[in-house]
């Protein structure tokens, strides 16, 4: 989409020169470790083109107002720390490709998210769970 800023990746209008375009990727949280970010994404370009996944059709309204019948129809990345491991567990190969991660890094990293930062939060009751039943 070449004007819409709520997809995740666009290809912005940027005049007529053709020399000046640009792929603009705005999924990567700015807490991410940019190394590991970074050879990930590229690793995952390299897949899409190594099995000539074809990318879907751009959708050149806000994601945000779109009415339910037509969201469902929109692929949607995770949302929660959860899911995006869960996914990872699921499918990585193709970031085992050339030695670049080895199964070892995937599966610690994937522990260490959980056991640092979902279970931390999950094991712990919300500030409105504990409102609700403190003094019950």
């Amino acid at each position: 989409s070449q004007r819409n800023r709520s997809a995740c990746i666009r290809i912005p209008i940027t005049g007529s020169n053709p020399k000046a375009k640009r792929v603009e990727f705005r999924c990567p949280d700015s807490s991410g470790n940019p190394y590991l970010a970074f050879a990930s994404m590229l690793m995952a370009g390299l897949d899409g083109i190594k099995n000539k996944i074809e990318p879907p059709d751009p959708v050149d309204k806000d994601l945000y107002e779109l009415p339910p019948e037509e969201a469902k129809d929109v692929a949607q990345v995770p949302s929660s720390l959860g899911e995006v491991l869960d996914s990872l567990e699921r499918d990585h190969d193709f970031l085992l490709e050339g030695g670049v991660f080895t199964e070892d890094v995937v599966e610690t990293w994937i522990a260490l998210k959980r056991e640092n930062e979902i279970d931390p939060l999950r094991l712990r009751p919300h500030p409105y769970e504990f409102a609700l039943y403190y003094d019950v």
